[in-house]
């Protein structure tokens, strides 16, 4: 099977029976889904989405979060892993779209980046969901998903997003990024992927190989 083959199959299977996929973090503005990404590196979405109700009722936007101390965040989001780091992460880019943005969240990837606590990858995140950049983000999940199927052989997510963009086309890619976490969250799992219920089996060179 080539590539190009695999990619066919793969894009074609999620397109007629996957048309409509998003992000299961729950958000109403581009500051709330930027907080919320951010709270959910290392840490699940349910849980993401558990926390996220009242540190948005206590701080609705950067202004007030630009005001906030790390002290004053952390006890609202202490279920979260990591939420010394985060809580500063948290302060810091809000201090940061306030100073250097007028509070609101920036569309171009690398101005996303220059936000405390934002890497590529939530970057990509954020221009893709809000902004419908033709991006691919990068997670874990993506990750591992694209190299096992055999969509990409690169060694880090840098490479991945690169082979998965340059074979799906712009339109498909803010789509694609959900199709592909959702597949490795519930299917093509970390520990014991899901063969039997998998519906790529044909196109994965993973399953080939067994």
């Amino acid at each position: 099977m080539t590539l190009l083959e695999r990619y066919e199959g793969v894009v074609g299977y999620f397109r007629e029976n996957v048309p409509l996929a998003e992000s299961e973090l729950r958000f109403e503005n581009p500051f709330q889904l930027l907080v919320a990404v951010v709270l959910s590196a290392q840490c699940t979405d349910k849980r993401v989405n558990l926390t996220t109700p009242a540190l948005f009722a206590r701080y609705p936007d950067a202004a007030a979060l630009a005001q906030a101390t790390p002290e004053d965040v952390y006890p609202l989001i202490r279920s979260i892993s990591y939420p010394n780091n985060k809580a500063r992460h948290l302060v810091g880019l809000a201090r940061k779209l306030v100073s250097d943005f007028g509070g609101r969240v920036p569309s171009g990837v690398e101005e996303l980046m220059s936000l405390p606590g934002v890497g590529r990858k939530t970057a990509n995140v954020l221009a893709s969901i809000v902004y419908d950049e033709p991006v691919i983000a990068v997670d874990t999940h993506v990750f591992r998903v694209a190299r096992r199927i055999g969509l990409s052989r690169g060694s880090t997510p840098r490479a991945v997003e690169l082979d998965l963009e340059r074979h799906i086309a712009a339109e498909l890619r803010p789509v694609a990024h959900h199709w592909l976490i959702l597949h490795g969250r519930y299917i093509c799992t970390a520990r014991a992927p899901r063969c039997a219920d998998c519906p790529l089996t044909a196109w994965c060179r993973h399953y080939g190989s067994r």
